[in-house]
């Protein structure tokens, strides 16, 4: 009974539409003090779909490497530095197609239930983690030094959690111990549909319109 509380609370939080193409926290103001960027940079994961896809997927690949409290921390200072250079002018190619296609390269490692090297994991960790932190950094541009900082504290923080909780779901709840494990890949499956979903999404944006 536990392991499916906590599976459909993920599942749901994956699938709530209203949510999907809301990525301004502050409704698209920019803030303006420490609070008001702690709380956008804790809500921007979350309410972004496709960035939650991805951060639960680094956690359900993360829990079964041997440094899997440390792998999480690829991503997210990806997505730091990512934030910083779009802050900083620095546009990135693609962002969308690359973002929703990393949710589908991870999620589809997932889904395969193969061992695949830390070294690879963390490379698409750190190269997605500076697409999605550009999606990030597009809510605080022409932002203070303090709501920016608030910032990058309030999205780290709440990616982290995401993915140590989703491997602690994975692990305690759902007692998976390789990646072969059937839960582990079923919610796999489900974040990468999430990806194919806005993949095509955004595929048909740039061809209609």
């Amino acid at each position: 009974m536990r392991y499916r509380i906590a599976a459909t609370t993920v599942l749901a939080a994956l699938m709530v539409p209203t949510l999907a193409f809301a990525h301004h926290p502050m409704g698209g103001a920019t803030p303006s003090n420490f609070t008001e960027g702690l709380l956008s940079g804790i809500g921007h994961p979350i309410i972004g779909i496709d960035h939650l896809a991805f951060v639960v997927l680094v956690g359900l690949a993360a829990v079964f490497l041997t440094r899997k409290y440390i792998a999480p921390l690829a991503f997210i200072l990806g997505t730091i530095a990512g934030c910083l250079l779009i802050t900083n002018g620095v546009a990135l190619p693609f962002a969308e197609l690359v973002i929703t296609g990393s949710v589908i390269l991870l999620g589809a490692l997932v889904v395969s239930g193969k061992k695949i090297p830390a070294a690879l994991h963390m490379a698409i960790f750190a190269i997605a983690g500076l697409f999605h932190g550009g999606a990030y950094g597009e809510a605080i541009v022409g932002a203070e030094n303090t709501p920016l900082v608030a910032y990058l504290i309030g999205f780290a923080a709440i990616q982290y959690s995401i993915a140590i909780g989703a491997g602690f779901i994975a692990e305690k709840v759902w007692h998976a111990t390789e990646t072969a494990a059937a839960k582990p890949r079923i919610a796999g499956a489900v974040a990468a549909g999430v990806g194919i979903a806005f993949f095509v999404e955004n595929v048909e944006g740039m061809i209609f319109g």
